[in-house]
This record gives C-alpha cells, sequence and structure tokens, in this order.
C-alpha cells in the first residue's frame, strides 16, 4: 500500500481524529478499482495517508466499543448480527457494545443495500478480521507492557490477560498504545471455538424498541420541522389538470400548498403537497383540496384484463435466458408430457409503518432522516438529480417498520427532498396507509405455463415461459423489449440444470403502466409456486415420492441438498405419513441459501382445510444467530401465507381497489399454523436469511392440499375454506 499523503478535508480530520489518539479505530476504505476487495487501516494509519475511513469498530479509553452497522435494521437482525460478529474475534461482552446506523455513503461504507439477504453475506469476512486485528493489537500492547510473550496472554470479556500471573489489563487502558501499531496478520477462530456467533442471543435492538425509544422514521425531529402530506394520482400517469385550494389554505396551521413531482422510473408522479405545522392539519386540509385529474393517455386497466393479456402472451414467443438440449424436439415426440399454467396476484409491500421521510435543503446541503434500505442510492440520486456535490448529501437511516423491498426506491426521499427546497424549510412527509397501499410500485404478478416430458420415470424436458412485467423495462422511455428477464430461472435449485438434458426458461414481457418492484424474495416468490407445483405434477405422473423424486434428479455428490432432504424427512416425520393427512413437500434456492419445507393439512369438520404444521429446513451455510434466523423462517411463511390464500391487490380503470387493511386483510394469530424450523450445520459460505424462506411454503401447501384431496390448485390466491 502507498504512504502518499492525500488531501483531508478538516471535517474529515476531525471525524478520524475524534477516533483517534483516544481510542483505537479499525475500517477499511474501498480501493479505486471496483472489484478490489476493502482494505483494513487503523484511523491513524488513516489520518497518516489522507484516506476517508469507515469506522467498523472504535474502542475508547473506556473500553466502550462502537461498532458502525452500515446496513438498515428493518426487523431481519442486521444491528445484532454485525455487532455479533464483530464481538466474537474482539472477545467483548455484547452488552457493553454501542451499535451507530452509519449515514449513507457508497464510496466508504461500499454497498449499502438491505436487500438480496446481503448484509451477512457481504461482508462477514471483513467484519471478522476487523474484531480479530483489534484484539491482537490489543494483546500485543499489553504483552509489550509486561514483557513478557505474546503467546502467554489471552482476551477474554474486554480484557488481555497473563496466563501465568493472572495479571490484567481492559482495552480501554491499552488502546492509545495500541493505535499506533500496524495491522497484525490474524487467523480467524475455527467455528467449533465460537462463543458467541452460533449462539441464540437476545437482540440488542429490543430493549429500546420495547421501551419505545428506538427512533423510527416518524420519530424524528429537527428544529423548525413542518410535516407534510401529499395528494397524488389516483391513476399512475395522472396529471394535474387543475388545482382549487383555497379552503385549505384556510385552516389554520396551514404553511404552504405546493405543486410536487417525483420520479416513479422513468416518468415523473404528479401531487398537491399540503404543508402545516402538524400532521393532523396537514391531513384535514388535504380533504378540502379540489384536483381536477388528466387522465388522458392512461390506459384504465382492470386485473381481469391484466390476466387475459398474461395468458395471450404466453402463446408468444419468450425471450429466453436459459436453455439447454432442444426442448421443442424432445417436447414434440414425447410419449409422456404434461403441461400445466400457474397464476400469482400483484401484492402490495403493506409494511407495518407507512413511508415517510424527513428531509431539509438548503443550498449548501441536502439532509434526510428516514426509514431507508438503501442509504448509498439515495446519496447517489439526490446529489444526481438536485445537483449537489454527493459529500453534500448526508442521508441518516433510522429503524424500519418493515421494508420488503419497497423501501430501496427512490421516490419518497426526492418527494421530500424537493416539498423542503419549494419551502425552504425542514419538512416530514408521512404516506397514509391508502397512500402506501394504493401508489405502488406493487409486485408482479404472473402466468406461468409449464410443460414438461417424462422417459422411464425421469423429467427429460422442462419448460417454463413467465409472462409478467419487467421491472427493468420501466427505467427508460422506450425500453429495449428484446432484454430477457433476468429472474425467470429465480428459485430452481442450481442441480436441477445438471440432472435435465433439456430445458428453456423465457419470458413474455408484459405490457402495462402499473409500476412493479421488488416484493420478498423478489421473482422467487412467484417462479417458486410454478416450479414446485409443476415438479410435484411431474412426480405423481412418473408414479414417484416427490422428495425422492427430486432426489432422482440431483446427482449424489451434492451432498448439501442431500443432506437437506434427509433432515426435512427426519424432522416432519415424512415417512409416518397419515391416511387422513395430506402432505407437500417443496424446495427452493435463492440469495445464497437453499430451504426445504414441508406442510401437512386435514380437513375440516365444517368444510375446507386446516394447516396443521409446517416445518421448514434452512441451509444458510455460515450462520450468526439462530434465532433471528427462525424469526425471518416465521415472518416469511407467515407473509407468504398471506399472498397464498388471503390477500393480493386489484386494479379497476387504472386504480388500485384495496386502500387499507379491511379489504387488503393480514393474516391474523388464529391463522397461524404451528411453525418448526430447523437450521442446516455445515461449512458452506453464508446465505441470505431474510428472504429464502418464502418461496417454498405456497407450493408446499398446494401440493399438501392435492395429496389429500386430489384437488390441484393452479391459482393464487385461493380460500382455504373452500377448497
Amino acid at each position: 500500500m502507498s504512504n502518499q499523503k492525500k488531501n483531508l478535508s478538516r471535517r474529515n480530520f476531525l471525524q478520524l481524529t475524534g477516533m483517534t489518539g483516544a481510542s483505537l479505530t479499525i475500517g477499511f476504505y474501498l480501493p479505486a478499482l471496483a472489484k478490489a476487495a476493502p482494505v483494513l487501516l487503523t484511523g491513524d494509519a488513516a489520518i497518516e495517508q489522507g484516506i476517508s475511513l469507515t469506522a467498523w469498530v472504535t474502542i475508547d479509553k473506556n473500553g466502550l466499543v462502537t461498532i458502525f452497522n452500515h446496513r438498515a435494521e428493518m426487523g431481519q437482525g442486521s444491528y445484532q448480527a454485525i455487532p455479533q460478529i464483530v464481538a466474537e474475534e474482539l472477545e467483548v461482552d455484547l452488552n457493553k457494545i454501542k451499535v451507530e446506523l452509519a449515514p449513507g455513503h457508497p464510496s466508504k461504507y461500499g454497498s449499502q443495500i438491505t436487500g438480496g439477504s446481503s448484509s451477512v453475506r457481504g461482508g462477514y469476512k471483513t467484519l471478522l478480521h476487523a474484531g480479530a486485528m483489534a484484539r491482537e493489537m490489543m494483546l500485543q500492547t499489553a504483552a509489550g507492557r509486561w514483557k513478557v510473550p505474546a503467546n502467554e496472554c489471552y482476551a477474554e470479556n474486554g480484557e488481555i490477560i497473563h496466563k501465568p500471573t493472572s495479571r490484567k489489563f481492559g482495552y480501554g487502558s491499552l488502546v492509545e498504545e495500541a493505535s499506533k501499531l500496524p495491522l497484525p496478520k490474524v487467523t480467524l477462530k475455527e467455528r467449533k471455538n465460537y462463543k458467541l456467533i452460533g449462539k441464540p442471543l437476545p437482540r440488542l435492538d429490543n430493549p429500546a424498541k420495547i421501551n419505545g425509544s428506538a427512533v423510527f422514521g416518524i420519530d424524528k425531529t429537527v428544529p423548525g420541522l413542518f410535516y407534510a402530506v401529499v395528494e397524488r394520482s389516483p391513476r399512475f400517469h395522472g396529471k394535474i389538470k387543475s388545482v382549487d385550494d383555497k379552503a385549505a389554505r384556510a385552516v389554520k396551521g396551514v404553511k404552504d400548498i405546493v405543486r410536487v413531482q417525483m420520479p416513479v422510473f422513468s416518468f415523473m408522479r404528479e401531487g398537491v403537497a399540503v404543508v402545516a405545522d402538524n400532521f393532523y392539519t396537514a391531513m384535514k386540509a388535504r380533504k378540502l383540496l379540489k384536483i381536477e385529474w388528466d387522465d388522458s393517455g392512461i390506459e384504465l386497466v382492470s386485473t381481469e384484463q391484466l390476466y387475459e393479456r398474461m395468458r395471450a402472451d404466453l402463446a408468444k414467443p419468450g425471450l429466453t435466458q436459459k436453455a439447454a438440449g432442444d426442448i421443442d424436439r424432445i417436447l414434440g415426440k414425447s410419449a409422456q408430457k404434461l403441461e400445466a399454467v400457474y397464476e400469482t396476484p400483484y401484492e402490495s409491500h403493506s409494511s407495518m409503518e407507512p413511508l415517510n421521510c424527513t428531509a431539509h435543503y438548503t443550498a449548501e446541503k441536502i439532509e434526510v432522516w428516514g426509514p431507508i434500505q438503501a442509504p448509498d442510492w439515495v446519496q447517489g440520486d439526490l446529489a444526481d438529480k438536485f445537483k449537489m456535490p454527493v459529500d453534500k448529501v448526508v442521508v441518516n437511516m433510522t429503524f424500519l417498520g418493515g421494508g420488503f423491498g419497497r423501501k430501496a426506491f427512490l421516490d419518497y426521499t426526492y418527494e421530500a427532498v424537493a416539498i423542503s427546497k419549494l419551502v425552504n424549510a425542514p419538512v416530514q412527509v408521512i404516506w397514509t396507509r391508502e397512500d402506501d397501499m394504493t401508489q405502488g410500485p406493487f409486485r408482479p404478478g404472473g402466468v406461468y405455463g409449464c410443460k414438461g416430458s417424462l422417459a422411464n420415470g425421469m423429467v427429460n424436458g422442462f419448460e417454463v415461459k413467465m409472462a409478467a412485467q419487467n421491472m427493468d423495462h420501466q427505467n427508460a422511455p422506450v425500453p429495449d423489449k428484446s432484454e430477457y428477464n433476468r429472474s425467470t430461472v429465480e428459485g430452481f435449485p442450481e442441480p436441477y440444470f445438471e440432472s435435465l438434458p433439456h430445458y428453456r426458461f423465457s419470458d413474455v414481457p408484459t405490457e402495462s403502466q402499473i409500476p412493479v418492484m421488488w416484493w420478498r424474495s423478489v421473482y422467487s416468490s412467484t417462479n417458486v409456486f410454478a416450479f414446485e407445483s409443476f415438479w410435484d405434477e411431474l412426480a405423481v405422473a412418473a408414479g414417484k415420492d416427490p422428495i425422492e423424486f427430486r432426489r432422482m434428479h440431483i446427482s449424489r455428490d451434492k451432498e448439501r441438498y442431500h443432506a437437506l432432504m434427509d433432515e426435512i424427512e427426519a424432522k416432519s416425520g415424512w415417512a409416518k405419513k397419515g391416511k387422513n393427512e395430506g402432505w407437500g413437500f417443496a424446495m427452493s434456492e435463492c440469495f445464497g441459501s437453499v430451504v426445504a419445507e414441508v406442510v401437512k393439512v386435514s380437513k375440516k369438520e365444517s368444510g375446507g382445510i386446516s394447516i396443521d404444521k409446517v416445518i421448514a429446513v434452512m441451509d444458510c451455510g455460515w450462520y450468526v444467530n439462530p434465532d433471528i434466523i427462525r424469526a425471518q423462517v416465521e415472518g416469511s411463511i407467515i407473509m407468504a401465507l398471506g399472498a397464498a390464500t388471503i390477500h393480493e391487490t386489484h386494479f379497476k380503470e387504472g386504480k388500485a381497489v384495496e386502500t387499507n387493511f379491511h379489504q387488503y386483510q393480514m393474516p391474523r394469530i388464529k391463522d397461524i399454523p404451528p411453525i418448526e424450523v430447523y437450521i442446516m450445520e455445515n461449512e458452506e459460505k453464508p446465505g441470505g436469511v431474510g428472504e429464502p424462506g418464502l418461496p417454498p411454503f405456497s407450493p408446499a401447501l398446494t401440493n399438501a392440499i392435492y395429496d389429500l384431496t386430489k384437488t390441484r390448485i393452479r391459482k393464487l390466491p385461493f380460500d382455504l375454506k373452500k377448497v
């Protein structure tokens, strides 16, 4: 590494010196080459070289450890997992750690997107090394003071202990001297020696969330803050024709009423913002607005029309993402082939915390606070759109009351800044539940055409064509319609590709003005319903047990997958299925993890189907906290249950129909079956946890219903009471 000094701003110098001298700081910086690995440095070395450093770990003279969490905490557990990783190698008590949410800054923190289940798997090695290096520097410093060999010393609970004499130094008394040392080479622990990682430790964010001190977006206040709500077109491309705001302006406490635009992919959504001294006043005034909307050029589409279009699209040639062999020839000559069509609904994200954002625009600086999944994206977007230097855009994360992908979008943060600029004051923009539920973007609905052929009890041809909106096609006014959907195979277990001699995965991009985007597990949430339902149909046609049928199509050297199926068979009691029970199995692979689920169902005496139990086995490789994993898988299953059997977003005349939870109902406690979650122990790389548990549930459920009733459900959602 070069020692050439670089220019440091006064601000960065003060920030870094605040973490050095009286403390030990270890962080990393990202080299200019985008694909280069992060480089770990101490705070002192960063000042010497003029580098703006990310502070992963800071230990002060009192022994207080501060860890900067660069990812959002929206319930998925990064606020716990990141410190737990660092504390393992640092050898400190988790209860003596302070966690700070880092601001958005891609050049310092790298990717900060909380999505794709990437927080742990993307940074665990850097975090482990940061903790281990800090520990080793403390140990070297203590050994030097005692003038003893370093191998006579060990770290435990924030102290360095000399084994022969039991003398101790607390980390706080060592930091100033330790901070002057170069970073040492370290050997990381073997998993069998972990004290914290792999243990179900209580979450660090629980106390604040229980006692109400946790700061969510709506809790944020700044001096001179006003509150705003926005009346937006109920149709997604509607324009303002006229506004009569006389009555609204007469409401006491209204500061201003302004027209505002916000980008939603490649078009600008228009609205009228009411800015007032409190939220209630803003809402009261908004109801008095009289707005005439220009809906010319807008397609007044309905749900029925959308699905008719998607079904018709299946007859068109698809854009192929992945293929092998000659699928058309093999299907054409097969003596045993199957065809089926599956349908999945549009869905709202409906996080418990609706969208909100606090923003303050000035000519010199933009600062925002809020429930933000992608602070680095927001920083770049605001800098670009408002022509502000990126370092003058500060994006502060708060806790999120759920996100599911919606709070990684850039519309609501831009809108808040635009309103702040128009009224020349800090503003908190709050979306009502109705705003949040009707404005989108939504999870795209889809129609899947599946074809398969069998020979000698094995699948020799497999084709899936998806008709659905392509999210990426929305990013340009005139998208490249020849670009295939890059997610048509998402959720499909990798070993299947090796066993299938002939296959094709393609899509037909359905046209619609309805905005669509990521929803928990993205396209896997709909793909896997088609994939695993069709595998079940093929297994029945071949006369094979559903799990054994999948085993036949995964080579024996893929031990990870066979071990997973062994575990799900054992934990579910698959071999002991009762006569009056229905059992369904499904498996998927996405975001670096493989999950298998079994659902057990029975008939209710009053009619309909009872879900008696769900058993899930998660293989996410190297993992941190089993309680977080279980909670995430349980939450995923409950969310999948809602999307499979209870709620969906409908459209009528170009507008979303469901406006609140009285229409878009959620699963209640009484609807939740017993859920058992098991975690595989292996040496695989860490995979995601927040999303992979969702996709297998709906096909496991419908496969179980077929096993019990011989009724094949191919369209979601369906009513359990009417099966």
